[in-house]
């Protein structure tokens, strides 16, 4: 595949999710981008901004196996990985599956299932596989998580760690549609009755998991010069040396940005990377990563304002 069929395969997918999601074009293009480098995907925002829709509806758009699991505070991490039960007729451990074992795993409202729950995800998100009683079990290759969480302030929420946190490639947040977006959205679902799903709009597959797997390897034509690998780090590490951080970003961080810079630019049609590709996803990648001092905190410092002063401080290549 080459770059000019990943960005004819990327239109496509736009013009199918535009039938279903009003608006939120920047959000289809992070879940592109996080789509090519095989990454996963956090979107926070308050209830009701169809989060949950446009994973749906970008996963029907992909044709891939959609599994879905809704986090509760009782939520146990068998419920999500599965379990081995014991058949009395045949007298063996059968595996019975959980709901991780898909392409595209919805996890919805992350944040209101405890810690302990949470961290079932780890191992699946990192290397694409899960271990149950010491025996390992491979998932799809193009496994790709995309979690919704509601905003901190609320209620009956749960923190995410630090190590959940940073084997998401993004964290988007979903701002309210704009009062045209809203009306168009009104108009298109306040005359439907019963639940709505993507199919019912038109939504159609326009690719699978191999015409996935095809436009990721076409990344390998996108070529990274030695001084933009440089300006990636030099921004990543300067965010362990800033004064009103705690806690800077990880080399996992600086691979990922690399990575994802790759994806918007093949997206764009470009065989290399620039400055702006790095500098257009700096926000994204690093807002979760990062842990603002106590003091900073406390003079409500922005964290996005913040990166976006570490990017304009850190000297690009020309």
């Amino acid at each position: 595949m080459t770059l000019d069929d990943v960005r004819s395969l990327a239109g496509a997918i736009r013009s199918q999710i535009a039938k279903a999601i009003v608006g939120q074009e920047a959000m289809v293009d992070m879940l592109l981008t996080a789509m090519l480098a095989e990454g996963h995907v956090l979107l926070e925002g308050p209830p009701g901004t169809a989060k949950t829709f446009l994973a749906q509806s970008f996963a029907t758009t992909l044709g891939l196996d959609f599994g879905r699991i809704q986090f509760t505070p009782d939520l146990l991490p068998g419920d999500i990985l599965g379990s081995n039960l014991f058949n009395f007729q045949t007298s063996q451990f059968t595996l019975t599956r959980g709901p991780v074992f898909c392409d595209l795993l919805l996890a919805d409202e992350i944040n209101r299932t405890p810690p302990k729950t949470q961290a079932a995800l780890l191992e699946a998100m990192q290397e694409r596989r899960v271990t149950l009683d010491g025996e390992t079990h491979a998932l799809p290759a193009r496994f790709m998580v995309v979690a919704t969480q509601n905003p901190i302030e609320n209620q009956g929420v749960y923190p995410l760690p630090e190590a959940q946190l940073d084997r998401f490639l993004f964290k988007l947040l979903v701002p309210y549609p704009a009062e045209d977006e809203e009306a168009r959205i009104v108009a298109t679902y306040g005359k439907r009755s019963g639940p709505q799903r993507p199919a019912d709009l038109g939504v159609t597959a326009v690719t699978d998991a191999a015409g996935l797997a095809a436009a990721s390897a076409a990344l390998d034509q996108v070529t990274v010069a030695d001084e933009i690998t440089r300006y990636v780090v030099r921004l990543i590490r300067a965010t362990r040396e800033h004064g009103e951080l705690i806690v800077g970003a990880s080399p996992r961080a600086a691979v990922l940005l690399a990575g994802a810079a790759r994806a918007r630019a093949a997206l764009e049609g470009r065989e290399y990377v620039i400055p702006d590709d790095v500098k257009a996803l700096a926000v994204p990648v690093l807002r979760h990563r990062l842990t603002l001092s106590p003091a900073a905190e406390i003079e409500g410092r922005d964290m996005e304002a913040l990166v976006a002063d570490l990017v304009e401080a850190t000297e690009a290549p020309r």
